[in-house]
């Protein structure tokens, strides 16, 4: 009798452990869940950056044209007047 009693509250604490185990897994799987959301959030706002940044660029390459354009027109604008003119 004290045997099957004995088994009797193994087999609850087997059961019990089960399910303590099943909902570790199921929390282990809500937290991979989550990772992965945040993850995928994570490359989202990678992407966005990376896209802003290569526009940033591409604006500041053309302003350092324009800025080589203004500077090439005052060197010619400095060549030009030093031409003698034609009376002196």
């Amino acid at each position: 009798a004290k045997l099957k009693q004995e088994n009797a509250l193994l087999q609850v604490q087997l059961k019990n452990y089960k399910k303590e185990n099943e909902a570790l897994r199921s929390g282990q799987s809500a937290s991979l869940a989550v990772v992965k959301q945040n993850a995928e959030a994570a490359l989202q706002n990678l992407l966005t950056v990376i896209t802003n940044s290569r526009s940033a660029v591409r604006q500041l390459v053309s302003g350092a044209e324009s800025l080589q354009l203004v500077a090439d027109l005052l060197k010619s604008i400095d060549s030009i007047s030093e031409v003698p003119e034609d009376g002196q």
